[in-house]
């Protein structure tokens, strides 16, 4: 990775002319919901044809100002990352492998035909925001600083082309449970919906990907469930990853089984941590296809014992429940299996100062 020096760019900070209140902040920590409440300052940095990335700033979270015409209101260039700042034991604030975002972020940057952003500046600019707002990063169980970093496409024209001119901003959430359903296990909805085809975008982290699923996740909760599945575009037969969150399968001979990255799933920074710490303890993992019939079939017959998904926002949560127009299906005992439990304490023990970093994963901010 690059030093930031090579980007030959400097952060600006301006002050906030009104921080929140350590009370009005206290209050909103107590209680942080999931992506409802943000804190006092974000980062900007533009990028213009001909110049590359400039102006690097942060200052006070305000409102974009964008021109009607901006790019990404009419043709969707828009990328994005998501990834948890922590307060470690001993008080120290930590990020997980904030490199691996700053890849897949230049990944899905090439897809959208965007610049690519020098990962030291993509790590520089989220450990800044971090520093300043670490009042913000809630404690206890569960608990983090969601970090959004994200790239908008702000030339003002009406030609079908890749803009001239970017914005990349990272805003901080603090965050509590995903899931508001506060279930040991979630509840699933197989989609008739189609997520993602082949030499699509679907291995790319874009806001259209999930526009997309807004409907088919509607329709899930609507009928009771908490996340919905999908199906791949080309069969509707295998099984490819929930609205966003990745998919593990566990047997009864204790191996576990995640759907293969084809182009149509996003490739998880979670999903690839829990390879690693499932090989090291010893597992047999597979990464392959695996169809809705056999899932059925498997659970029916007490072969599949677990499934669970994973991500950065949810980290990972176990599947009691599938459902879907063909009926409906329960994986072992509807609730949490015992290695689901096992690789998240192991996960979050990590990721927490808890446990060793033998990977390298943690970064320290401050």
């Amino acid at each position: 990775m690059a030093s930031l020096a090579d980007t030959g760019l400097s952060f600006t900070t301006l002050a906030h002319p009104a921080p929140t209140s350590a009370e009005a902040r206290g209050s909103v920590l107590a209680n942080p919901g999931f992506g409802t409440n943000f804190t006092d300052h974000m980062v900007t940095i533009d990028w213009t044809e001909g110049q590359g990335w400039h102006d690097a700033v942060i200052g006070p979270r305000q409102p974009i100002a964008l021109d009607p015409a901006a790019a990404v209101l009419h043709y969707a260039q828009e990328i994005f990352e998501g990834l948890k700042a922590y307060k470690q034991a001993d008080g120290s604030i930590s990020l997980f492998r904030p490199e691996a975002n700053a890849a897949r972020f230049n990944r899905s940057a090439e897809r959208l035909a965007m610049p690519q952003l020098p990962e030291a500046l993509f790590v520089e600019a989220i450990e800044k925001l971090v520093a300043l707002d670490r009042a913000w990063i809630p404690e206890g169980e569960g608990s983090s600083l969601y970090l959004r970093p994200f790239m908008i496409a702000t030339e003002a024209f009406l030609g079908v082309r890749p803009a001239k001119q970017y914005k990349f901003i990272v805003i901080a959430s603090p965050a509590g449970n995903y899931f508001k359903s506060g279930a040991p296990a979630v509840s699933i909805w197989v989609s008739d919906y189609t997520r993602a085809a082949p030499g699509g975008t679907g291995a790319a982290k874009c806001g259209g990907n999930y526009a997309a699923s807004l409907v088919p996740q509607a329709e899930a909760i609507a009928r009771g469930h908490d996340q919905v599945v999908f199906l791949d575009a080309a069969e509707h037969k295998w099984i490819e990853e929930l609205g966003g969150m990745n998919l593990y399968f566990v047997f009864e001979d204790g191996t576990l089984l995640t759907p293969e990255l084809t182009g149509t799933i996003l490739p998880g920074i979670t999903r690839d941590s829990l390879l690693t710490l499932a090989r090291e303890e010893g597992l047999t993992v597979k990464e392959g296809r695996y169809s809705l019939d056999q899932w059925r079939a498997d659970a029916l017959s007490g072969k599949l014992v677990e499934t669970f998904a994973c991500g950065t926002a949810a980290v990972v949560t176990a599947v009691g429940r599938v459902s879907g127009t063909d009926g409906e299906f329960t994986i072992g005992s509807g609730g949490p299996g015992q290695l689901t439990g096992k690789l998240k304490n192991r996960l979050v023990a990590i990721q927490r100062g808890e446990a060793p970093d033998t990977h390298g994963w943690i970064r320290k901010v401050g």
